[in-house]
């Protein structure tokens, strides 16, 4: 295990070096002058070499990314061209709203999805399959942003209109301040985020079932008398647990870096509102820092997938 975690943690870390110099090569080759963007439009030439010379903009490109990555395995992704804040405190100011929403989201699609998928396998071709269809199918064709207009509209607007208030419109409370609130305030971005991938992790578990339940040895179960209550969860769910939970380390993974629609759509001041704002300002520190903080979760988040692997199925030990 511990020549796996080796292998793993170093596989990693040459990831997240290769793309720490794709995005700073990227980012170095694009248009646009962060001197021009801090000093503005009215700043003369000798101004803009200042800042340049300030910034190290002025020295080659491998002495510059040798300085960064430098600077970054201290822990220093460097400071904000916009307002002159080191990159890591923005970050970590905004990662709790992100966490707090996709943990909290990741609850209640599980919590959706799962079953949907378990009922519509369980009863294949029935109505009740066919009510899990349409679930997925309305799921998948609607885009976020739509969903989070429609809960808005449907919980927030219509019932204020009507002189009270079930949820609020959007905006963050902190955990530790006031749990009650946290909750009230992330309920609509939870089920919105829900809503969308819930129909995915059931399309999932309906089909990774119906593949399992097929197999010899759940009609031996069966033929031994056992339960289909039995059957179906300590057997068959416990095989199709593989691929969820391939799928879950990748939605996780990637929703940490920024659930960019979501927290547009509701206000969340988390990492994706964050990264837009950057791509606007063309904040290029803050970019690279948010692609590398990605880029970290999904390292972090595969040798987590794997580890689960060898705890489900012993024959990938």
């Amino acid at each position: 295990m511990i020549a796996f975690l080796t292998r793993r943690l170093s596989f990693g870390v040459l990831v997240l070096f290769t793309l720490s110099a794709f995005v700073f090569l990227l980012f170095y080759v694009a248009p646009g002058d962060p001197a021009r963007m801090i000093a503005g439009e009215k700043a003369t030439a000798q101004q803009l070499a200042q800042i340049r010379e300030n910034l190290g903009l002025d020295r080659p490109i491998l002495v510059q990314y040798a300085s960064f990555l430098g600077d970054a395995l201290r822990g220093d992704l460097g400071f904000s061209y916009r307002n002159q804040q080191p990159v890591v405190d923005l970050i970590v100011r905004r990662i709790p709203v992100t966490v707090s929403l996709v943990l909290g989201g990741v609850v209640v699609w599980l919590a959706i999805g799962i079953p949907i998928g378990i009922m519509s396998a369980r009863f294949a071709g029935g109505l009740r399959d066919r009510l899990g269809q349409v679930f997925i199918l309305i799921g998948l064709s609607f885009p976020t942003f739509v969903l989070g207009m429609l809960a808005l509209y449907t919980l927030y607007f219509l019932p204020r209109k009507n002189g009270f208030v079930l949820f609020p419109p959007g905006g963050y409370a902190p955990l530790l301040d006031d749990p009650l609130k946290w909750a009230w305030h992330l309920t609509l971005p939870w089920l919105t985020l829900a809503l969308v991938t819930a129909a995915i992790y059931a399309r999932l578990t309906r089909g990774q079932l119906l593949s399992v339940l097929g197999e010899d040895y759940i009609r031996t179960a069966r033929a031994k008398g056992l339960s289909e209550r039995c059957v179906v969860y300590k057997h068959g769910m416990r095989a199709t647990l593989t691929a969820l939970v391939t799928q879950l380390g990748a939605d996780i993974a990637v929703m940490l870096g920024g659930v960019i629609v979501i927290e547009q759509v509701y206000g969340l001041q988390g990492v994706g509102s964050m990264a837009v704002q950057a791509v606007r300002n063309q904040d290029r520190p803050i970019i690279i820092g948010v692609v590398l903080l990605g880029g970290l979760f999904i390292v972090i988040s595969n040798i987590l997938v794997d580890l689960l692997y060898a705890a489900l199925d012993p024959r990938t030990r």
